[in-house]
C-alpha cells in the first residue's frame, strides 16, 4: 500500500447501525502476515447478511463492524507467500477470510473450507484466533485478507457485477451444481430477490431443462422471466398454485429467511426423491416444521447450504464469463453506504446493490 494509506470504512457501533447509522472511521485490520493480501477497494455488494449483522441478528456482533463482503479491487500488497496474485491484479473477496488451512482437516483438504470447523472467520465481525485481530469488511477503502480466499477475477465481468456473484451468486450455485442442476432438470428457485435471482440465471446457464421463480406476489413475474426463468409462481394470487404444479420439480433452493414460510407446500412441488435446499437464514435460525409423512411419503431430501469454497467460487466465476451472465444491479456510490443499507432493509434493490468507489 502506499505510504500514508489508512484502512477506513462504515462502521457500525451498534444494532441502530441497520438504520442508516453507520459512522465513518478508521479501524485496525488483522496483523499482516506473508500470507495476505491487501486490496484497495473499487466495488462491494450489499448483501442481507450485512443486514442480519449490523443488527446483531446472528447473535451479538464484535462492535464496531464494517461490514460488506462482496468485495473487488486491486491488489496492492502482496505478501511473498502468496503465488496466484500480483500486485496491480483485479482481485475478489467473497464471505470467507479464513479456514484452518491444515493437512489434516477434513474440510479444507477437500475443497470445503467453507465448512471449516476449525479456523473458520468470516469477512467481517469475525476474530482471528492467534491474537491477529478483528475481521473488517468491504464498505470501505481497503480490504486485507489471507490469500488462499482472495481470487483473480476473470477478464469479460465488470466489476461491478462481479462483486455481488462473490456472496450472493455463489450462494446459489453452489447448491444447484451440487445437487444436479443440469439438462433434464426442472429447478425452483423461492424468493426471487437479491439472492433468488442468482438462482434463476445460474440455473439456466447450468442447462436446467425448466426454471420456476416462486415468490409471493406477481409483480416480479414479468422481471423474473426477463431473468430467463421459464415460469413463474405467485404464492400469495395464484389459486391453487400448490396442487397444481405437485410434484413437478426435481430440485428447490430456497432464498427466503422467514419462520413463516408454506413449506410443507413447497415440499409438495417436489417430485419423488426430489431435493429441497435451504440458503435462506432467518434471525434466530428458526424455520416451520417439517412434517415427518410429507418427506417420507415422497422420498424427499431436505438439505442446507452454505456459501462456498474458493475453488467453487473459482467455476461460478469463469462460467459467469463464458456465458457473459450479467447479474440485476444497482450501483449506488460508497458515499452513499447508510441510505442503500435502509433502501435494501425496504426491499427496493432490484436485484443488488453495489457500493463503488
Amino acid at each position: 500500500m502506499a505510504s500514508g494509506d489508512k484502512f477506513e470504512g462504515w462502521l457500525g457501533h451498534g444494532p441502530d447501525a441497520v438504520e442508516g447509522k453507520m459512522v465513518w472511521g478508521e479501524f485496525e485490520p488483522k496483523k499482516w502476515e506473508e500470507d495476505d493480501v491487501d486490496i484497495k477497494i473499487s466495488h462491494c455488494g450489499i448483501c442481507g447478511s450485512d443486514l442480519h449483522t449490523l443488527k446483531s441478528g446472528w447473535g451479538e456482533t464484535p462492535y464496531p463492524c464494517c461490514v460488506g463482503h462482496e468485495i473487488v479491487g486491486k491488489a496492492v500488497r502482496v505478501g511473498k507467500n502468496v503465488k496466484h496474485v500480483k500486485v496491480g491484479d483485479r482481485v475478489g473477496v467473497g464471505a470467507q477470510a479464513r479456514s484452518c488451512l491444515e493437512s489434516d482437516c477434513p474440510e479444507c483438504s477437500n475443497n470445503l473450507e467453507n465448512y471449516c470447523a476449525r479456523g473458520m472467520v468470516g469477512t467481517y465481525a469475525g476474530v482471528y484466533p492467534k491474537g491477529e485481530g478483528k475481521s473488517y469488511g468491504g464498505y470501505a477503502k481497503h480490504n486485507r485478507t489471507n490469500g488462499h480466499f482472495v481470487l483473480p477475477i476473470p477478464d469479460g465481468i465488470d466489476s461491478a457485477d462481479a462483486a455481488p456473484m462473490l456472496c450472493g451468486g455463489i450462494t446459489l450455485y453452489s447448491p444447484l451444481k451440487k445437487n444436479g442442476c443440469g439438462p433434464g432438470k426442472t429447478v425452483g428457485i423461492v424468493g426471487v430477490g437479491g439472492l433468488g435471482h442468482f438462482g434463476v440465471l445460474f440455473a439456466k446457464a447450468l442447462g436446467a431443462d425448466k426454471v420456476v421463480g416462486i415468490s409471493r406476489k406477481a409483480d416480479k413475474r414479468e422481471d423474473v422471466l426477463k431473468l430467463g426463468a421459464d415460469s413463474y409462481i405467485a404464492t400469495a394470487e395464484d389459486a391453487d398454485w400448490a396442487k397444481k404444479n405437485a410434484r413437478s420439480l426435481d430440485l428447490i433452493v430456497c432464498t427466503v429467511s422467514s419462520g413463516k414460510m408454506p413449506l410443507t407446500e413447497y415440499l409438495g412441488l417436489l417430485k419423488v426423491e426430489g431435493t429441497f435446499i435451504q440458503v435462506g437464514a432467518p434471525d434466530g435460525g428458526e424455520l416451520p416444521n417439517i412434517n415427518a409423512f410429507t418427506v417420507i411419503f415422497s422420498g424427499i431430501k431436505v438439505g442446507g447450504s452454505g456459501i462456498g469454497s474458493p475453488s467453487e467460487i473459482r467455476e461460478m466465476l469463469q462460467l459467469a464469463a463464458d456465458k457473459k451472465i450479467k447479474p440485476w444491479v444497482q450501483k449506488r456510490p460508497m458515499a452513499d453506504a447508510n441510505k442503500a443499507i435502509v433502501d435494501m432493509e425496504e426491499g427496493k434493490a432490484r436485484y443488488r446493490y453495489v457500493l463503488e468507489n
